[in-house]
């Protein structure tokens, strides 16, 4: 069985992150995917998904939150994962995120201040790994709200 997720998106806020003392981190956002098609009059329907995403590895959740901003275009990649708790009134609540385990920054350099991949560590790294993305590589005009 394969739980592999491939988001291309545009984050909706910029990353949260959390900094526990152990020297833990965790960063959470939203990316926007859309989709469009034609109804059955012909008209062009636009649909806009979102989609949380947490980055669990603290390396990995530094990089997000130095260099990713609300609007930022990013390829993610990671597993879907479900994971549910009891809110106030005691009811049971599910949520549905993408836990990243890495990413691509698709903005130019110019617009981002970066570009390349990031991915989480493997058992023989303490670093992300960084490759340098094209450099033609631009942020596609768009009709998103941010």
């Amino acid at each position: 069985m394969v739980n592999k997720v491939f988001l291309i998106g545009r984050l909706g806020k910029d990353p949260v992150v959390k900094h526990f003392e152990n020297g833990g981190a965790i960063a959470e956002f939203t990316v926007a995917t859309d989709d469009s098609y034609k109804d059955k009059q012909g008209n062009k329907v636009e649909q806009t998904d979102w989609h949380n995403v947490k980055i669990p590895t603290p390396k990995l959740a530094e990089v997000a939150e130095k260099y990713l901003k609300k609007g930022s275009l990013i390829h993610v990649e990671g597993k879907i994962k479900t994971r549910s708790y009891d809110d106030k009134d005691g009811n049971k609540r599910y949520v549905t995120e993408v836990v990243c385990e890495g990413f691509k920054m698709l903005d130019s350099k110019k617009d981002s201040g970066g570009g390349g991949s990031y991915s989480a560590p493997t058992s023989n790294s303490n670093s992300p790994v960084r490759e340098e993305a094209p450099a033609n590589t631009s942020a596609p005009d768009d009709d998103l709200p941010f």
